[in-house]
């Protein structure tokens, strides 16, 4: 059993009608390519635009139940096609970095805001949310257990460890940044501690500072009946605007799951308790 992913890796618009617009679109045509589920690059309903005046960002800022959101989970129903939208949410006393995820049926299934925000950058402005969800998700043929990360999650091991603890086999991860071989080899270590896929869509090239390459991982680091280790990024977009579809074998990932010894099945975390101590830390200047 497949399961297809459509990375809208498109280029914003200049207001929230332009990006509510070329998302329809891009859906659409996600749709028409046989997608399962369209995922959007990140805060998708104003282009990663973080002005740094408070003022001006709440103006650019949106609900979870506002026309834009629940536009896409009309089109969603519509389409008989999971999306996953992405938003710089209202929230006080800061907006939040997020994304929804509404199933085939329109249904939400998933509300998550990024926790890692990049606090030493133009993310400082915003407030980060505070715990990694998974749900399943129905996409007709079967259905899949999925979470979400976004972009500078990815750097912090724990995201993907809780979100494989709570059942993920799938993460869906939106993205804003350029995907070079460190940030790329991150992802790819995620999915392979993990044994999990992972998926993320970037803006593509022309994009300040993004340069497309979306990917999808699919977390299964070897075969027993081939030699060696394989390849586990099964899909990478070029850098050019495009909606581009990939499709992960759930059997052969649910197959390597059962056998192979990574994951949670050699877990110690009796020995773990310095991670969660507020009071450590690694790096002295």
């Amino acid at each position: 059993m497949e399961i297809r992913i459509a990375f809208l890796q498109i280029m914003p618009g200049k207001n929230l009608e332009e990006n509510l617009l070329k998302g329809k679109t891009a859906c659409l045509e996600a749709k028409e390519k046989g997608a399962d589920i369209a995922l959007f690059p990140e805060m998708w309903s104003d282009g990663y635009f973080l002005p740094q005046d408070q003022a001006e960002l709440k103006k650019l800022a949106v609900g979870k139940g506002s026309a834009f959101i629940q536009a896409f989970s009309a089109l969603a129903s519509e389409l008989q096609m999971a999306i996953g939208i992405t938003f710089l949410e209202a929230h006080d006393p800061a907006p939040l970095n997020s994304v929804v995820f509404f199933d085939r049926t329109g249904k939400e299934i998933l509300h998550y805001s990024k926790v890692h925000i990049c606090a030493f950058d133009e993310e400082k402005v915003l407030c980060g949310g505070d715990d990694f969800s998974v749900a399943e998700l129905d996409f007709g043929r079967g259905s899949v257990r999925v979470g979400s990360m976004i972009c500078f999650d990815r750097e912090f091991p724990e995201s993907a460890r809780i979100l494989m603890l709570k059942g993920a086999e799938l993460i869906l991860a939106p993205n804003a940044c350029p995907m070079e071989i460190n940030r790329l080899s991150a992802l790819r270590t995620r999915a392979y501690e993990n044994m999990l896929a992972v998926a993320t869509c970037n803006y593509p090239q022309g994009q300040p500072d993004c340069n497309g390459r979306s990917t999808l991982f699919d977390g299964v680091s070897w075969l027993p009946d081939e030699p060696g280790s394989r390849d586990m990024c099964v899909f990478e977009a070029p850098g050019d605007p495009g909606v581009y579809v990939a499709e992960l074998d759930l059997d052969q990932l649910r197959t390597h799951r059962n056998r192979e010894v990574m994951g949670d099945k050699y877990r110690r975390p009796e020995t773990y308790g310095l991670l969660s101590d507020t009071n450590v830390r690694g790096i002295r200047p």
